[in-house]
């Protein structure tokens, strides 16, 4: 096993809007968002098989998320990871002046992580600094 240093693509997916519907707290959301897709060659790289968690770092922060192979294969080098709390909690704050913080091209060090697992979102918000009291008004 072996780290990779790749670039991510954030954006929506068919998956993430149907966990949407099933609501932001249910399992299905989080197996459709909780996840990112690779090109099979970088995954056999890592050493890592689809359905293996792997930690995903930038400057602000890490989080572990469930590998998959990428449902439109691109290139090697390029994830994708739909929009969510768990790819949210790692993006850059900055916004290069237009107000909207930049969602693709962010450098990521991506480590195979096995032993780790994909947190929970009451987990994760509570990792981030949201605090319990926002959990209660989950709808």
């Amino acid at each position: 096993m072996s780290d990779l240093r790749v670039t991510l693509i954030s954006g929506r997916s068919l998956g993430q809007a149907r966990g949407k519907i099933a609501g932001k707290f249910s399992e299905e959301y989080q197996k459709n968002v909780a996840i990112c897709e690779f090109n099979p060659e970088d995954l056999k790289s890592l050493g890592v098989e689809p359905g293996q968690n792997v930690r995903l770092s930038t400057r602000n922060g890490s989080v572990v998320l469930k590998a998959t192979l990428a449902s439109q294969q691109g290139p090697r080098g390029i994830v994708f990871a739909p929009y969510g709390p768990w790819i949210n909690s790692i993006m850059p704050v900055q916004t290069s002046g237009t107000g909207m913080p930049l969602f693709k091209g962010i450098e990521v060090e991506v480590t195979p992580a096995p032993n780790e697992n994909v947190a929970n979102l009451e987990t994760l918000v509570g990792q981030i600094g949201m605090g319990e009291r926002n959990l209660e008004q989950r709808s």
